[in-house]
């Protein structure tokens, strides 16, 4: 692990770097990724950054010009130094993007379940999001914060805090926030995407979501499911489903919430836990190898036969034995 001095003179004497977010974009890995891409280009460097999911269009903000097309195939130079931002393992990346798994050269983090895949990491546990951290490297770095720096690290900590709600958000979080809006962060523009902006098939699909909800152990834990065939139905983007697994911790009484979204290929599950401050999300997820923070966690049950009550039960047998604890 390397200090924040460190990882600020590696990038300042780098060359050609492409930043990579992890899959299923949100606005905590795309905020760090281009206020990062952003930084270096001020410095006269070569640097982009590649997702192997589309970033949806109302982060084009963010992007120089308004327009983000960089994929695989069109990179526009042959990096020499990887970096990835807010990914805590490998396997995160995306199996398009899995070529890079072993040749990261730095990680910037804010888990504390981070795998160590990377050859130098950066990581502060207690950032309420990678976008803290990263407004911390990016001066240490020497850079004067521009508004597209500051739009998207301001981006990236409302969207990982729930606009300073969550159990994570510290008076340091709010003190980079103070910050990034003295700076010129749009904060009107981004609370209305991030937060005041919903389509039609998300709302139904909020209700779907919550006819399915199923309460558990005596009540102290809430389930929702999402299901592949509706969510295409309605044509709701996966980057708009993240917000929806604050939605069952919501609710009165409830301690952990669950929320199974049934993977693109059908075959599985992404599963995110949101509890309250007496209970470890990351411990639960950690059991089915997954990780993230103690308030908000998330892992993976795969395979091509794997049933919506087998996915059910394997979580909430996890949530059982913490609740036990």
């Amino acid at each position: 692990m390397i200090c924040l001095e460190q990882a600020a003179k590696f990038l300042s004497d780098a060359q050609d770097i492409l930043i990579l977010t992890h899959k299923s974009p949100d606005g905590d890995t795309i905020g760090s990724a281009f206020a990062l891409m952003h930084a270096l280009h001020r410095l006269g460097k070569r640097a982009d950054v590649l997702c192997q999911d589309p970033i949806a269009p109302y982060y084009s903000y963010l992007f120089e010009n308004g327009k983000y097309d960089t994929t695989l195939e069109n990179l526009p130079f042959e990096p020499k130094i990887l970096v990835s931002v807010d990914v805590a393992d490998q396997k995160l990346l995306g199996e398009e993007l899995s070529q890079y798994a072993d040749r990261i050269d730095l990680s910037v983090d804010h888990h504390a379940s981070n795998t160590g895949y990377a050859k130098q990491l950066l990581l502060r546990s207690d950032a309420a999001a990678n976008c803290e951290l990263m407004l911390d490297l990016i001066e240490a770095m020497g850079v004067k914060l521009d508004q597209q720096i500051v739009d998207s690290l301001y981006t990236g900590i409302v969207t990982d805090t729930g606009c300073f709600r969550y159990p994570s958000t510290t008076v340091q979080t709010h003190i980079a926030a103070q910050k990034l809006l003295l700076a010129g962060a749009q904060m009107r523009l981004i609370h209305r995407l991030m937060l005041e902006s919903t389509s039609r098939g998300k709302v139904q699909l909020i209700c779907d979501a919550l006819h399915s909800l199923r309460y558990e152990l005596d009540g102290k834990c809430a389930v929702i499911s999402l299901m592949r065939d509706r969510i295409n139905e309605l044509q709701v983007t996966d980057d708009e489903l993240e917000g929806l697994s604050s939605l069952p911790r919501s609710i009165e009484g409830v301690q952990v919430g669950v929320t199974l979204r049934q993977f693109k290929s059908y075959q599985g599950y992404k599963i995110s836990v949101r509890t309250d401050t007496t209970v470890d999300a990351c411990a639960i997820c950690k059991r089915l190898g997954g990780g993230g923070h103690a308030g908000a966690a998330g892992c993976t049950i795969e395979g091509k036969d794997v049933t919506l009550e087998q996915a059910y039960q394997k979580i909430l047998e996890s949530v059982r034995v913490e609740l036990c604890q």
